[in-house]
């Protein structure tokens, strides 16, 4: 499998370039923002959704000035999201560093996710770029309402497949079905286009969700199953179809022990256990690559696209191939 460095050779430059600019985008004129503004940037991830952005608007007609602009305000927008769902889940931790809300509580926190889509609302005014806010404002909506729901389901961990993958449409793959859209609309794209594009995202981005899933049933650094899902009453793909193999019993003990033990170790490895002696792990598996292969069906039916098309595709096998 090649790296992301590898992957994003073709639009390596423009990366470069998306970073100063999207770095310029959070300055403040108040001290303490721009310490935590600048905090954030160190946390650089992978890159992944403006990637998605430049390798679709390479795809679409070519990388314009606007898909600087798409590719920031989509950064802005997610970063935002971060911040504030680390008050939500009242974690300490975000990619290895102390989160926000850690360091300087929550009241900062929010403001400061707050201060950042206030900033994407301002970038998308200054250039004019109403169709981008549009596109990733309705990818914003969407995540809000997938958050809703799986908190209102997880009262009952009543979650049937359709269900969850109805959650995970909307709370992670929204945000990459708009980097995908985002990069066609800033090439000039036709209506048709943007939208197929949209929905290669879309297809992408619960791949890439029921990749996470899985991990989930794997072993952390010291080789014990991690569970953390679990631990959250989080019902995903992998313990829904476990649980729909099984007798009403054994599916109400099970989810006794999710709902009721969730803190003892014992108790969800057990449940770990569950899901992989009854082909939780092979079915999501399977309905991941269902899915990758339905992103490679959209991508076939858009022409030329040269090596912005192939950049698409291995970032597509590196969403389901990933080691973490």
């Amino acid at each position: 499998m090649l790296t992301l460095d590898e992957i994003q050779l073709p639009i390596k430059e423009h990366l470069k370039r998306f970073e100063k600019t999207f770095k310029a985008s959070m300055q403040s004129s108040a001290p303490l923002l721009d310490r935590i503004t600048g905090y954030l940037i160190k946390q650089k991830g992978k890159q992944m959704r403006p990637m998605f952005v430049f390798f679709s608007a390479g795809v679409s007609g070519g990388i314009t000035e606007s898909t600087y602009h798409g590719a920031s305000l989509v950064e802005l927008l997610h970063t935002a999201s971060l911040v504030h769902d680390d008050v939500v889940d009242n974690s300490n931790e975000r990619r290895g560093f102390f989160s926000i809300n850690a360091l300087w509580k929550n009241k900062v926190a929010v403001l400061v996710g707050d201060f950042l889509l206030s900033k994407g609302l301002l970038l998308s005014v200054k250039h004019k770029e109403f169709e981008l806010l549009r596109i990733v404002s309705e990818a914003v909506e969407h995540m809000s309402e997938g958050e809703l729901l799986q908190i209102e389901k997880a009262r009952h961990l009543d979650i049937e497949e359709t269900i969850y993958y109805e959650i995970i449409r909307k709370k992670t793959a929204s945000l990459i079905a708009s980097c995908c859209a985002c990069g066609a609309s800033s090439a000039g794209a036709d209506e048709d286009t943007v939208e197929k594009l949209r929905l290669f995202g879309e297809k992408v981005g619960i791949a890439f969700q029921i990749k996470d899933d899985l991990f989930d049933f794997g072993l952390d650094d010291v080789g014990k199953p991690v569970g953390n899902d679990i631990k959250e009453k989080k019902m995903t793909l992998p313990l829904i179809y476990a649980l729909n193999t099984v007798a009403k019993s054994e599916r109400r003990k099970i989810i006794n022990l999710v709902k009721n033990h969730n803190e003892d170790t014992e108790k969800v490895a057990e449940v770990i256990e569950f899901v992989k002696s009854n082909g939780g792990l092979e079915y999501a598996t399977e309905r991941m690559l269902q899915y990758q292969q339905e992103a490679f069906d959209i991508l076939a039916t858009i022409p030329n696209g040269g090596e912005f098309k192939t950049g698409l595709e291995q970032l597509v096998r590196f969403t389901t191939e990933r080691k973490k």
